[in-house]
């Protein structure tokens, strides 16, 4: 099976690549724009693998897409390419329409047109799969509400919103056009190689800096955790077995408060790098709680049931295993992170993975 991953380079597609290339039978093609946020440097062990291929292509580039199908002919999309951070889609929207709508647009062109061109039986067993979040949902009502996969969309910011925005075009393109898609909906990812901006990576290093750790608002918003590699096994079920027209929630069952999120990383800390910087006694005292962004949603929680009774996928890990692990893998590789810190990883791209 050969499939095209957009965003490979980032934090959830590289870990979509590393498990799937575990498999000789997968065939790999990264695609990605590496923007800020993409990273070949979280590919350490792929660049030589023989079923790997780079494309350095940008998803709105037509021309760029219908040329990567044409060489590649993949079985099977995985569109992970997003603009994702919600503080700078309400800084910047119009990269997140351009990326999130546009792009998924042309990448849902460019399938049919590599649809078009197969034989019946290749076609029909070709995937577009659409990699999306809860955020689409909005936040939930009451304590014991979750989302489920027929849930009303009620987006609160722009990058929720062009990512609803594209989940309706790749329902619409399956609809009209006959386009065999499946859908996901994810809750929020952690790990290794996670972007620093984020919540989790941001407080960790923040903390081994001795620097403050903003918490917005009283802390109080819910949010439920995925582990990463959690999600990737998920993702690569669903291309492979996923009943075309279908979407499954993909959630961690483990609900944290962003504050109780906070705390465990500074245990976590305590408790794996006791030694702190000058004048920091407790890695809590560095909690600083900061006015609440616009629009910020309140909780967040996933049933993943479907997903566990139709494809057989559950979690591995605990949040208090995943956590342990992720603030670990941080602590033995300060050279991954501390070349996005001072810039130097956007200087070392090129000669990293195979290019094309």
């Amino acid at each position: 099976m050969k499939i095209v991953v957009t965003g490979g380079a980032g934090f959830i597609g590289s870990c979509v690549v590393r498990q799937a290339l575990l498999d000789r039978g997968t065939k790999i093609v990264n695609v990605d724009k590496l923007t800020y946020a993409g990273n070949l440097h979280s590919l350490p062990d792929v660049a030589d693998n023989p079923h790997y291929t780079f494309c350095e292509a940008d998803i709105c580039d037509a021309l760029a897409l219908d040329q990567i199908f044409a060489e590649h002919q993949p079985d099977a999309v995985m569109h992970l390419a997003a603009e994702s951070h919600v503080d700078r889609s309400i800084d910047a929207p119009e990269a997140f329409l351009q990326t999130n709508i546009l792009g998924t647009y042309q990448l849902l062109e460019a399938c049919r047109r590599h649809v078009a061109a197969l034989d019946d039986n290749s076609a029909q067993a070709f995937r577009f799969h659409h990699i999306s979040t809860d955020e689409v949902y909005g936040d939930l009502d009451g304590p014991d509400d979750f989302f489920v996969e027929d849930t009303p969309y009620a987006p609160s910011s722009p990058y929720s919103a062009s990512k609803a925005s594209s989940d309706h075009l790749v329902r619409a393109w399956h609809r009209t056009y006959g386009l065999p898609v499946v859908l996901t909906n994810c809750s929020n990812n952690y790990g290794p190689y996670h972007f620093p901006e984020k919540l989790i990576p941001h407080m960790i290093l923040n903390a081994l800096a001795g620097k403050p750790l903003p918490v917005y608002g009283d802390g109080s918003q819910v949010r439920d955790w995925l582990y990463v590699e959690d999600h990737a096994r998920a993702l690569l079920r669903v291309v492979k077995t996923g009943i075309v027209g279908e979407t499954y929630n993909i959630g961690g069952h483990n609900e944290r408060t962003n504050l109780q999120v906070v705390e465990t990383i500074c245990a976590l800390l305590e408790e794996l790098q006791p030694t702190k910087p000058e004048g920091i006694t407790a890695y809590q005292d560095l909690i600083t709680f900061v006015t609440d962004r616009p629009g910020h949603d309140q909780r967040y929680a996933i049933d993943a049931s479907k997903i566990q009774r139709e494809l057989g996928w559950q979690p591995e890990e605990t949040f208090a295993s995943g956590l342990r692990k992720t603030v670990a893998w941080y602590l033995a590789n300060p050279e991954w992170w501390q070349a996005i810190l001072n810039g130097s990883y956007q200087l070392q791209r090129s000669g990293v993975g195979t290019q094309k």
